[in-house]
């Protein structure tokens, strides 16, 4: 009952946490050994600039670890950023959705921008899960963050490791239609990552 645009969202959201392929344990990475440190890739995502909303974020006894909290330039509810600013104008910390997004952007993608915000944003739980940064926010962001907060029903605690589509029936049953999605919205092909 979604657009095919929603579907195809579904199947790349997650596919920036490749870069764990590139990192090392030094800069939270390591993806090669089965005790590599992730740190880095993963988890809740926030605003860089400004205060980190202790009621937001999961272990807010670290925030105060954070120098950027004993920043005054950052420590405020403003921060860095002017009222109702945005959430293109606020700097997010970084992590597999920012760079999935940016890396869809880069190869020309033509998802439309709600998918590419549910990629971009759906590990911001402290925006749309929590309410956070309302004060940032513009009035189209409100909209913006429904289809952040539909697509969210899919993902966090969904994936079935039971699902009978997998191995070669997933191959030969689901691939020729992502396929087709992927060259439907640019895709196709070569993709710079």
């Amino acid at each position: 009952g979604h657009p095919d645009w929603l579907q195809l969202t579904g199947l790349l959201h997650d596919m920036g946490k490749i870069m764990f392929l590139w990192g090392t344990s030094e800069d939270g990475q390591d993806g090669y050994s089965p005790n590599g440190k992730q740190w880095a890739l993963g988890g809740d995502t926030f605003v860089l600039g400004c205060q980190i909303p202790n009621e937001a974020v999961v272990f807010p006894e670290f925030n105060k670890c954070n120098p950027d909290m004993s920043d005054e330039r950052y420590n405020s509810k403003f921060g860095v950023y002017e009222p109702n600013c945005g959430i293109d104008n606020l700097m997010w910390a970084w992590g597999h959705d920012e760079y999935m997004y940016r890396m869809l952007v880069a190869n020309g993608t033509t998802l439309p921008r709600e998918g590419l915000d549910m990629i971009r944003f759906h590990s911001a739980y402290p925006w749309h899960d929590k309410g956070a940064y309302r004060h940032l926010m513009k009035e189209e962001d409100y909209e913006r963050e429904k289809w952040v907060q539909l697509f969210n029903r899919f993902d966090l605690y969904t994936k079935d490791g039971e699902n009978e589509l997998r191995g070669d029936k997933m191959v030969k049953e689901l691939w020729p239609y992502y396929r087709g999605l992927l060259d439907k919205y640019g895709l196709g092909g070569k993709l710079k990552w």
